[in-house]
């Protein structure tokens, strides 16, 4: 027989690294979805869906008419990070390879890049798991796949700064050096991903990104996204000096395995397609529930920086507790609010794809909590020291800057007044970022009452499909 629960009290499930806990709170407490999912439904065919949409591109005419026999062109896609695992990419790619033959243009003549940005390289066969063995097998012993590098001065090309806004622009010659540049995206998360910031991310430096990875500039809206008037300004600037557009295909899923939509064309046009779709299934986030003292959420053992590595306190704590899993502080939380945080944060390191993190941990932290003085003090070294640079370009690490990065989303602790984490299996950590360990949610939850209130407002996030 199932357990009956007191009348005051309601259960729920939430993520705990990597399981799933049942936990218990106070029937008052209201119950919202993360908002991360989609209503969609899947395309029937995914390659006829891709085919129609070559076919009629959204503001430029088709890849055929876009390139003369013998053209140079490069086919960027996302990287291993972009949680999207069916086969858009290799559908897409292959399709774009099509058109490219019968517009005479030999397959010897096309590179591949992954986009990985100040993202780790991928190895040949981390790229097989998004690409499949066919496509790697053709392009990876010529050497025309390749990875993205941020650090290789013979492969940039700064192409000045934008007007009004200064920023500079600095992208790969496989874009400025192609007759034609196609990328792929993958999926559009919330507003946070596609546009312009495949590209002018994606492809770019640190000389570029700083202007838009700061902690006020990131942002998952998707009306009026802030990073994305950057980067659309970066863009225009872009396609102006290369006198030629980018062709796109852009993509929003029905879940992590099927694509729901797929539009092809100029970047402004493919994105504004994907916003509309979005924008009826994404409302505002402060619409599902009054302000409350208390948001409670679960965080599991997972990042998009931790593809094929292991999860470390920086990554659990501050990149995915209080940043991808984190804007729902500000959404739900009232000013001064209890976030309880539910995760077993185990204290493992991976220094080799993360080299860097575990010195911003030790060193930086301890020195200061605040994320735009860490950025002031510590970027520059982080992203310019040649020990991160060597182990970004040859040992497969995440650029020595993207462990500065992580600590961004400490700027949530101007609206929450205490974060408690709930399960710490080492209260050291939760302690070290200025954070109270609780032994769980319930106890947690009882400790954040005593603060705010026996009767005061909890709001539960919600991450799973309701049961």
């Amino acid at each position: 027989m199932p357990t009956l629960l007191p009348a005051d009290t309601i259960e729920e499930t939430l993520p705990f690294g990597d399981e799933l806990r049942a936990v218990r709170l106070p029937a008052r407490a209201r119950v919202v979805s993360a908002g991360w999912g989609t209503r969609l439904r899947p395309l029937p065919d995914l390659e006829a869906a891709l085919r129609a949409a070559l076919a009629r591109p959204l503001g430029l005419a088709p890849l055929g008419a876009l390139v003369r026999p013998g053209a140079r062109v490069t086919i960027a896609f996302d990287d291993p990070t972009v949680p999207s695992y069916g086969p858009l990419r290799r559908t897409a790619i292959t399709l774009v390879l099509e058109a490219l033959a019968s517009a005479g243009v030999a397959e010897e003549r096309v590179t591949l890049v992954c986009a990985n940005s100040l993202h780790r390289k991928w190895t040949i066969e981390e790229l097989v798991s998004i690409l499949g063995d066919e496509l790697v097998g053709r392009f990876a012993p010529a050497g025309r796949l390749v990875c993205h590098d941020a650090e290789d001065p013979e492969g940039l090309l700064h192409l000045g700064v934008t007007s009004p806004g200064g920023f500079d622009v600095e992208v790969s010659r496989l874009v400025t050096e192609a007759d034609l540049c196609v990328y792929v995206n993958a999926q559009c998360l919330r507003g946070f991903m596609g546009g312009w910031k495949s590209v002018c991310v994606g492809l770019s430096t640190h000389r570029s990104i700083r202007w838009h990875h700061t902690p006020d500039g990131m942002s998952m809206s998707v009306k009026d996204n802030r990073m994305h008037r950057v980067l659309d300004e970066m863009g225009a600037l872009l396609e102006a000096r290369l006198g030629r557009r980018i062709f796109k295909i852009e993509t929003v899923l029905a879940n992590p395995f099927e694509a729901a939509h797929v539009f092809a064309g100029g970047v402004p046009e493919t994105r504004r397609a994907a916003l509309d779709v979005l924008e009826g299934q994404h409302p505002p986030r402060r619409a599902a529930a009054p302000p409350a003292d208390v948001v409670v959420y679960g965080v599991p053992a997972w990042s998009p920086y931790a593809m094929f590595a292991k999860m470390n306190p920086l990554l659990t704590l501050l990149s995915s507790g209080l940043g991808y899993l984190g804007g729902v502080i500000e959404a739900l939380g009232k000013p001064g609010c209890s976030v309880v945080l539910a995760t077993p944060c185990r204290d493992e390191w991976d220094d080799r794809h993360h080299p860097s993190y575990r010195e911003v941990w030790e060193r930086v932290l301890p020195v200061t909590r605040d994320p735009w003085e860490i950025s002031r003090r510590f970027e520059d070294e982080f992203a310019r020291r040649p020990d991160y640079v060597a182990r970004y370009r040859h040992g497969f690490g995440f650029h020595g800057v993207h462990g500065i990065y992580a600590t961004h989303p400490l700027k949530r602790l101007r609206h929450a007044g205490r974060v408690y984490v709930a399960g710490a299996e080492v209260p050291a950590l939760a302690e070290h970022v200025g954070f109270v360990p609780a032994a769980g949610v319930e106890d947690a939850v009882a400790r954040a009452e005593r603060d705010h209130g026996a009767d005061c407002a909890i709001t539960f996030v919600r991450q799973l499909p309701a049961a």
